[in-house]
């Protein structure tokens, strides 16, 4: 910036023209800008201030007409600073910026007094600063000198106060040495009386030794008469065992040769195989995304899957509702039928899982995993008549677990002899284990 004075108050000046010039540009028509300014006369005031301070100063120094442009615009900015400018007295930093934009004869010494100016302001505030500083110190030494009075008058006080406190002191310790020779008079009453309680304990603590000794011995011979009985009921059981065995071991081979016997074929399908319901197309999809256990405890469901030849029915949105309700409903299946192939592989259970498609006649495409029915449920017909047309199918007596959380089927499918119910949760934690 030409003629501009160094130190702190040329930079309040300087940084005073850039805030004018910076608001200036932002009144001029577009037409009258240039087009290196273009851009940053669409800022804020105070961002192009901050982003292109140094820019406009350099443009309106090489260009004498668009440096009058602006002195124009900034004339409405600092009003009162072109009043002053014309008065030919000008001091202030306003009129400063206005000097160095309009370049009137002798701008350069407006702008130095404006700078002596604002460091004479400075001078005078750090004056006063110092003499408020001063001020402080000298009040604050005041205040020391009374708290060291008043400190000097409490050790005073103190120092009488402990020399009282010292001569109660001495007249106690004289009553105390008198009580202690009268607490070891009674000290060796005290020993006394004790190593007569002593010969007393010693005496009782032989005869309860001896009294342990006679209850360990007794203790002893009931264990062995315990081993004793044990053994016989022992015996006895295995003997039980092996007439039970036997008596199942021919039942199954009666079982065995009345089947050779009747040519009986090989059973193929399964009773849930009978019941009406669609599957889904076959085709892989990308993905887009009685006991005392709980019915919500994956611990009972894990219990119930180890039963022979047991049948899972699954009601599928239920269970995938419960444990991923912010997936998409293909995700959704893919998650739940991954997660029955790799439950059926384990324990070697039926499982079948049934879909509500009861409002629509299109199939989505699923995977169909070795060992999981995968059923949706045809037009008009909802998921929860779908388990029950299933639950009816078995054979009473088999073991069939229902896995939903819907009270109604709940209450219905129960009434079959051999049919659990298990919450939906109790899947999805088995599942996630």
């Amino acid at each position: 910036m030409a003629a501009e004075p160094g130190g702190r108050s040329g930079d309040r000046v300087r940084a005073r023209l850039v805030a004018v010039a910076a608001e200036a540009l932002g009144r001029m028509v577009p037409e009258q800008v240039p087009a290196p300014l273009r851009r940053l006369a669409s800022f804020a005031p105070s961002r192009r201030a901050r982003l292109g301070g140094d820019r406009i100063l350099e443009t309106a120094e090489a260009d004498e007409v668009f440096r009058g442009r602006l002195a124009v615009q900034a004339r409405a900015v600092v009003p009162e600073a072109g009043v002053e400018l014309d008065a030919g007295d000008a001091a202030s930093i306003d009129a400063a910026a206005l000097a160095w934009l309009e370049r009137p004869d002798g701008w350069q010494d407006v702008v130095t007094r404006a700078a002596e100016h604002g460091r004479a302001r400075e001078e005078e505030a750090a004056v006063r600063a110092a003499d408020e500083r001063a001020d402080r110190l000298q009040r604050r030494l005041d205040d020391a000198t009374v708290e060291l009075k008043a400190a000097r008058r409490k050790a005073r006080d103190d120092l009488d106060s402990l020399r009282v406190d010292n001569a109660d002191l001495r007249r106690k310790l004289g009553e105390s040495r008198r009580q202690a020779k009268d607490a070891v008079v009674a000290a060796d009453a005290l020993r006394r009386t004790v190593e007569e309680a002593g010969a007393s304990a010693r005496t009782a603590q032989a005869a309860a030794e001896a009294e342990i000794r006679r209850l360990r011995a007794r203790i002893t011979e009931l264990e062995q008469r315990l081993m004793g009985a044990q053994r016989e009921r022992r015996t006895d059981r295995d003997d039980a065992s092996v007439r039970a065995r036997l008596l199942l071991d021919s039942v199954v081979d009666a079982a065995t040769g009345l089947k050779r016997e009747l040519g009986l074929p090989t059973v193929e399908g399964a009773p849930a195989d009978l019941v009406a319901a669609d599957e889904g197309d076959a085709g892989h999809r990308s993905s887009s995304g009685a006991s005392s256990l709980s019915v919500d405890d994956p611990a009972l469901l894990d219990q119930l899957l180890a039963l022979p030849r047991v049948h899972m029915l699954v009601d599928g949105y239920n269970v995938t509702k419960t444990g991923w309700p912010e997936a998409a409903l293909d995700v959704q299946r893919d998650r739940l039928i991954g997660g029955l192939a790799t439950l059926g592989a384990r324990t070697g259970a039926e499982l079948t899982v049934v879909f509500d498609a009861a409002e629509t006649t299109t199939r989505p495409i699923v995977r169909h995993p070795r060992g999981v029915r995968v059923r949706f449920t045809p037009a008009g017909v909802i998921a929860d008549d779908l388990i029950r047309e299933f639950v009816a199918a078995e054979p009473e007596g088999r073991a069939v677990v229902v896995v939903t959380s819907d009270r109604a089927v709940v209450a219905d499918v129960i009434r079959k002899s051999g049919v659990r119910a298990v919450a939906s949760a109790a899947l999805v934690r088995l599942l996630a284990r």
